[in-house]
């Protein structure tokens, strides 16, 4: 349910760096290929970031259970904090996750695009504005381990095509207050272009894919800064075990 979207999220945002990043290899421009390896390497080396996915596909905004964006600062720890919102109405989720311990507090749109019927309702009603807390171990909670996980990403990031596929150098231009050098290259017949920070440590700032029904967006920023820690007090969250109560009473 709630796991299995946050985990979509994840996987989305890694297919659309993988191919772009790993095909770098056979970039014609040295200098393309020099700045793009080093995105690639830092990204991969990086211990924490923040991400934020916008996703803009015409099949995920008429979808309330795919992500249209998902704003998360995670580590190589499994930390995490943010939010993810589902398209067509389907509601948001806030997320904080320190260790094994997982907060959520899906919003009451959430609740009944996830849970159909009397259950969502039910449960938006119960759980108003609070959080539902428990461990990774606990089955409505676990996908969000993979989420959250930094490495798995990048794991996922570090992955694509190996036949190769070209990047062109563009010019300078800005990002969110950043200077950044475009490359821009072709997948399966969509543009990808990675916005590759133009002063070193030349780092991934944004990456795009476009065409065939994709309109993706990517942004990282705050490489290597904690994750914030604070988690939810005691008063604002009830046990995932009330939820599987109250699942398995509606």
């Amino acid at each position: 349910m709630v796991g299995r979207t946050l985990t979509c999220a994840a996987v989305s945002a890694a297919l659309l760096l993988g191919p772009a990043l790993v095909t770098t290899a056979a970039a014609a421009d040295p200098s393309a290929k020099e700045l793009a390896q080093e995105a690639k390497d830092n990204l991969l080396a990086a211990k924490s970031v923040h991400l934020k996915l916008t996703d803009r596909s015409a099949a995920t905004r008429t979808s309330k259970t795919q992500p249209t964006s998902m704003d998360l600062s995670l580590d190589r720890n499994g930390n995490c904090a943010g939010s993810l919102r589902m398209g067509s109405n389907g509601g948001s989720v806030e997320i904080v996750k320190q260790g094994d311990q997982v907060w959520m507090k899906p919003d009451s749109a959430f609740w009944k695009a996830q849970i159909p019927g009397s259950q969502g309702k039910a449960a938006a009603e119960l759980f108003k504005n609070r959080y539902i807390h428990g461990s990774t171990h606990d089955a409505i909670l676990k996908g969000m381990a993979d989420t959250c996980d930094l490495t798995a990403f990048q794991k996922q990031a570090d992955t694509g095509s190996s036949a190769g596929t070209p990047l062109t150098k563009g010019a300078e231009t800005t990002v969110e207050g950043t200077k950044v050098i475009p490359l821009k290259g072709a997948e399966d017949g969509k543009q990808v272009v990675l916005y590759v920070s133009s002063g070193s440590p030349h780092r991934l700032v944004e990456a795009t894919q476009k065409g065939g029904g994709t309109d993706l967006t990517l942004a990282f920023t705050d490489y290597d800064k904690p994750v914030p820690s604070k988690t939810p007090s005691p008063d604002q969250s009830v046990d995932v075990g009330k939820l599987q109560q109250e699942l398995q009473n509606a």
